[in-house]
């Protein structure tokens, strides 16, 4: 994309702050949902947006890779697993383990993601997979999510998704939203629901 810029190397960009932040609300997400190990949490990132740039102008794999070092270690406590949406260029396409994909029942597709086609954190996930794969979609399989920067992933989240009130609603200049997935209520005025799975 002409006229985008990159922030590498950039001493005014404290990537410790935000690889903290990013444990941060890793570990509230994982806390506040419930999720069990084994869940899938769908995170999508503008690392432009994590350093005050609109989205998709400023892309950054030095963001992307202080935000993936908070976050892995988190879903690895809590034996989650890390789904990467990648960007519009790529339609919104996911990354992810193959054998979380071959689990899920989902279908590769054939593409390498860049910083500029894919994003940077979609980029710096599938370089840290042990056999990475890109799925067109997670076809609503994912348990909860973290929307860093405005990208929109709910849509890869179970119905029904419900935000989650982070208390830590920034990484760097991005806003951050959450959301887990409870399971459909069925019946009428004489159900009776399950409380522990609201």
């Amino acid at each position: 994309m002409s006229g985008t810029m990159t922030y590498e190397n950039d001493e005014n960009v404290d990537l410790a702050a935000i690889e903290k932040d990013a444990a941060e609300v890793m570990n509230q997400v994982c806390e506040m949902s419930g999720i069990k190990p084994g869940s899938v949490v769908v995170i999508g990132c503008s690392s432009s947006e994590v350093v005050g740039e609109r989205v998709g102008t400023h892309s950054s794999m030095d963001v992307a890779g202080a935000l993936y070092k908070g976050i892995k270690p988190v879903a690895e406590k809590y034996g989650v697993v890390i789904a990467a949406q990648c960007c519009e260029h790529l339609n919104r396409a996911i990354v992810m383990e193959k054998e979380t994909a071959d689990r899920l029942g989902l279908e590769e597709v054939n593409v390498v993601p860049q910083p500029k086609a894919g994003g940077s954190f979609g980029t710096t996930v599938y370089k840290n997979c042990k056999s990475p794969v890109v799925v067109e979609s997670l076809m609503q399989k994912a348990d909860a999510g973290m929307d860093i920067g405005g990208v929109m992933v709910g849509m890869h989240i179970k119905p029904v998704v419900v935000p989650l009130k982070i208390t830590k609603r920034n990484i760097g200049s991005a806003v951050v939203i959450a959301a887990r997935r409870r399971p459909k209520y069925v019946g009428g005025a004489r159900a009776i629901y399950n409380e522990a799975l609201e």
